[in-house]
């Protein structure tokens, strides 16, 4: 295990705290940054998130170029308040609509590469209640001022919502210490680094995101960790100290169909690479009980796993990118997604 990789690939987002010296190194590179928020039922903090990313990081600091909301089929009212603050929003369905229909956190992720512009993209969940704009630049801090890091991710401490603005110390990242972290530390110790492989900020240069496989679901972080450390090694990552996350917490119930969705989407990328042989099918059914009067009844959860292939092999973009070089070139448009020359892993 490259035990060194934990000090010199771990910051504090305390470190890129001057946005002036982030606003001159993304001038400096010529580069454009793309902010995606995927959404799902986010209207109690949609707005919030919205008002300070755009006030601290495009009206008093130009740092960020545009915000894209994709969202996956909200039935309250989150897609209106997003755009009553003028910004893009998508339905996740209406993105490349002649492909097959997915719904879940990878699918946006996935589908914000096409609709977005940016050489840089941040992701951010939409859920968080104690959002600071240290979120964003705190990722962008070494993918600006470096020119060997490629991909950051975030991690924090994580106190359990227990309602009514109650908050316990301790206890978020269950599912990271009791399914990722073990199955890393058997398979591949390099990445039990990562604090928090499961955390749902991270960002990174487009020649990244769009040259790697998007799970669909929960498995989405795992597999894309994977896939950059097999292609690109450890040097082109790091991960950023945010301090403190926020957000709604789920049951233990649904916490296990989490780490079920993970264990598949892990054990489909150790056995893609030759590091298992897995010889009898794995099943796409989670079965879990619930004590309905004094009876135990079995619920059945279908949890199949969908991939969507990079999207640069997809033909729409291969063809957008094409238009987005020619728009700039002419001066209609942000500057063109410039290809960053990352090194295969050795």
């Amino acid at each position: 295990m490259n035990k060194k990789w934990i000090e010199s690939n771990t910051f504090h987002h305390s470190e890129f705290k001057d946005l002036d010296r982030l606003v001159k190194a993304k001038q400096r590179k010529k580069i454009s940054i793309s902010l995606c928020l995927p959404t799902l039922n986010e209207e109690k903090t949609i707005a919030k998130e919205i008002v300070i990313m755009r006030s601290e990081l495009m009206t008093r600091y130009p740092l960020i170029d545009e915000i894209v909301v994709i969202d996956s089929g909200s039935t309250d009212k989150t897609r209106h308040i997003a755009r009553s603050y003028d910004v893009t929003v998508y339905e996740a369905n209406d993105i490349l609509p002649h492909l097959e229909k997915f719904k879940g956190k990878g699918e946006n992720l996935w589908k914000a590469l096409f609709v977005t512009r940016g050489d840089i993209i941040v992701y951010i969940d939409a859920d968080i209640k104690n959002i600071h704009h240290r979120f964003a630049y705190g990722l962008l801090g070494p993918l600006l001022l470096s020119d060997r890091i490629q991909f950051t991710k975030a991690f924090y401490d994580r106190p359990i919502s227990l309602g009514d603005n109650k908050l316990r110390p301790t206890g978020g990242g269950r599912v990271t210490e009791l399914v990722t972290r073990p199955l890393f530390s058997l398979f591949m110790p390099d990445l039990t680094q990562f604090l928090q492989p499961l955390s749902g900020e991270y960002a990174g240069y487009r020649s990244i995101f769009e040259s790697i496989p998007f799970h669909i679901g929960y498995g989405v972080e795992t597999g894309m960790l994977i896939d950059i450390y097999e292609k690109w090694g450890l040097d082109v990552m790091a991960q950023v100290d945010l301090d403190r996350r926020v957000h709604k917490n789920q049951d233990t119930k649904a916490l296990g169909r989490m780490a079920f969705v993970i264990i598949k989407t892990f054990l489909n990328r150790v056995q893609k690479l030759n590091r298992v042989d897995i010889k009898q099918e794995i099943f796409d059914e989670m079965i879990q009980y619930s004590l309905v009067r004094d009876a135990l009844r079995p619920e059945m959860h279908v949890l199949e796993q969908f991939e969507r292939p990079p999207m640069s092999q997809i033909p729409d973009y291969m063809k957008r990118s094409a238009d987005r070089v020619s728009n700039s070139l002419s001066g209609n448009d942000l500057p063109p997604q410039r290809p960053i020359d990352v090194p295969n892993k050795k």
